[in-house]
């Protein structure tokens, strides 16, 4: 299971205090998730341009950087001319690989 990616320290800290008055009962269900969807670190739409960039960046090939994603080379090559774009998972890993490297997810 891969850890959450909070937006700070603070934010880190304030979820933690925020589960333990959950298992406590001081907050209801409802509150916990539209807490947990303000900690995490939201994940950001990525062009075209910026997906080609952040795959050059890294040195690999159409097909290798889909085999990091786990997604099909034809698919890499539409999000690069702007023919799809990626959602879900994928872009979670591509935001993962933008700040922290392909090595992450290796």
């Amino acid at each position: 299971m891969m850890a959450k990616q909070y937006r700070s320290d603070a934010m880190a800290s304030l979820h933690e205090t925020m589960e333990a008055l959950h298992q406590v009962g001081a907050i209801d269900k409802q509150t916990m998730r539209e807490f947990d969807d303000a900690c995490l670190t939201p994940v950001e739409p990525l062009s075209p341009e910026a997906i080609r960039a952040l795959r050059e960046r890294e040195h690999v090939s159409q097909p290798v950087f889909a085999r990091y994603l786990n997604v099909s080379k034809n698919l890499v090559s539409d999000w690069e001319r702007g023919v799809k774009r990626p959602g879900g998972p994928a872009l979670r890993l591509l935001n993962i690989i933008e700040k922290k490297g392909i090595q992450t997810i290796a």
